[in-house]
């Protein structure tokens, strides 16, 4: 079988959607290694090189010009005989040639049409024509959790029966062991105190960190913060000048995938108190990484979490900070919750999800 990708994201994002087309190809060519794999683009980058290596994968230039990826793109997948075009990032090529062609679509969430005050009046109308319309377009639909399902179903009016949940996974360096040596390293290198909670994600409103902040005012427990920084970082650091706190919270930057897995290693809890999201994948990297998570009881979150995470009210910072010092000060729970955890995370292993992409592939042809 041939399956063609749109890989934009694959070579041109660093996080979110950059991270789950990486590794969906990678995990794909790993444990399904009689396909071949095409990555479309205009060019490619110093990104995924290492998939890029193998035999079975193989990057495809596109059409240049203008809307080339809307305009060209299938019809270039097309002419390399695929079987298979796959959308990963809520989006399909609008023109195609008569040559038959089976189409899916990776629809990550609808945050645009939840949480509109994110998001200019421009981009909310342009994000809602090309979801609805690969919606339409596509044989299938992967939501990548049945919240993200049920936006689907609820806002684009599509039919039940053409979506299938597939979870994703995360980067294989929060499943490695790192070695003690990397990770005396790490917390050398970055200055981090003996203990601490740990918060990672871009610092703007939608993830809420600065409940996190007034959670941990008034107490000793330090803060890790791992993420890039919008205008919503002024409200976190206002705040930390006017309550006398700076020395309590640490940002980060210019974190590799191996240093933030080893951070995740050396953190006490993690902490994700987000309004809103597609999935929540620093949840199972913290899970993987055996870290408690502390967590919203809204949205997807719980189907990332499981049981054992621990659950709070976003809104309420005194919930907050009651669930972080509970288990800053139990030990002992700390270890049971990261070892069901652990458990629980399992499901999100690269084999399992390479069936259940394979299995739906399989379905479609």
């Amino acid at each position: 079988m041939k399956i063609a990708f749109d890989a934009k994201r694959f070579f041109h994002n660093t996080s979110g959607l950059g991270n789950y087309s990486r590794d969906l190809v990678r995990i794909l060519s790993e444990y399904e290694p009689e396909n071949e794999y095409l990555l479309l683009n205009k060019n490619k980058s110093e990104r995924g090189k290492d998939i890029l290596d193998r035999s079975n994968v193989k990057f495809i230039p596109t059409s240049k010009g203008k809307f080339s990826r809307q305009f060209k793109m299938g019809k270039d997948a097309q002419k390399q005989n695929a079987d298979i075009f796959h959308g990963l990032s809520g989006e399909l090529p609008l023109k195609w040639d008569k040559k038959p062609i089976k189409k899916i679509v990776t629809i990550h969430d609808l945050i645009f049409v939840r949480y509109p005050q994110y998001y200019s009046f421009f981009d909310r109308k342009i994000h809602f024509w090309k979801f609805k319309k690969a919606a339409d377009m596509a044989d299938k639909i992967i939501a990548i959790s049945e919240q993200t399902k049920r936006d689907i179903i609820d806002y684009l009016k599509v039919p039940e029966t053409k979506i299938e949940v597939i979870y994703q996974g995360c980067h294989k360096a929060f499943k490695e062991e790192q070695s003690q040596e990397l990770i005396k390293e790490t917390k050398e290198k970055f200055n981090l105190p003996e203990r601490f909670i740990l918060n990672v994600g871009t610092i703007e409103d939608r993830k809420n960190l600065l409940n996190v902040v007034k959670a941990i005012n008034g107490t000793n427990i330090p803060l890790v913060v791992v993420g890039r920084k919008t205008k919503y970082y002024q409200k976190i650091e206002s705040f930390l000048k006017k309550n006398k706190i700076e020395k309590q919270v640490f940002f980060l930057e210019g974190v590799s995938m191996d240093e933030l897995a080893a951070i995740y290693k050396l953190a006490d809890i993690f902490v994700y108190p987000s309004f809103f999201e597609g999935f929540g994948i620093p949840i199972i990297e913290a899970l993987f990484s055996k870290t408690v998570v502390v967590t919203s009881n809204i949205s997807c979150l719980p189907e990332a979490g499981g049981n054992d995470s621990v659950y709070i009210d976003p809104k309420n910072e005194l919930d907050i900070r009651a669930k972080i010092k509970f288990l800053w000060e139990n030990e002992s729970e700390r270890k049971r919750r990261e070892e069901k955890g652990f458990e629980f995370v399992q499901k999100f292993n690269d084999e399992p999800i390479a069936k259940e992409l394979m299995n739906l592939y399989q379905k479609i042809i």
